[in-house]
């Protein structure tokens, strides 16, 4: 099912708000792909150069009583600056995400298809409010998750500057600071 996602708002660019009172109990599927404004405003918020396409699928399945899981791929192309070169350059992104959402902040038990699951505080399930979870903003979060922070060229090679001269040395202060020490 491809949803439209609702007007922007600056904190939250891309919101596909679903609520787990729609999510039958076989489970639902979600392909949501980003629009030109949508992509901009996500861009801005990752504080990247460009963002030519972002997408994502869902699946979406009920989780005992009130729960939801979700399983899916975030897809994207990110426009970025090589941290070398600083010449622009075009990244990947391919996250996966696999969540469990629940109402409460309950980490004991969570019934999955008859069976009971212990679940570790690491493993807890996300917090939702209202019974909705919003799929845009997932997608959002797991995009600049996966956004390489020091993007780099494939051919890019850092070069430290050769210092010419020994006093211009890192620890060149330091070493004549020792030198004087020993004269006295």
């Amino acid at each position: 099912m491809t949803r439209a996602a609702r007007p922007l708002r600056p904190e939250r660019p891309w919101s596909v708000p679903v609520r787990a009172a729609e999510v039958p109990q076989t489970g639902r599927h979600f392909n949501l792909v980003a629009d030109e404004t949508v992509r901009a405003a996500v861009a801005k918020l990752a504080d990247v150069r460009a963002l030519p396409h972002l997408e994502a699928a869902f699946d979406v399945a009920a989780l005992g009583r009130d729960g939801l899981h979700v399983v899916g791929r975030v897809l994207a192309r990110v426009g970025q600056v090589c941290g070398v070169t600083l010449e622009p350059i075009e990244s990947q992104v391919d996250e996966a995400v696999d969540l469990v959402f629940s109402p409460s902040a309950k980490t004991d038990l969570i019934a999955d298809d008859d069976k009971e699951v212990e679940v570790t505080a690491d493993d807890a399930p996300e917090l939702f409010t209202d019974g909705v979870v919003d799929l845009g903003a997932l997608a959002t979060e797991f995009l600049i998750l996966g956004i390489d922070p020091y993007p780099r060229k494939p051919e890019a090679v850092f070069e430290p500057p050769l210092a010419a001269d020994e006093a211009v040395r890192p620890f060149a202060a330091l070493a004549a600071f020792k030198k004087g020490e020993g004269q006295r």
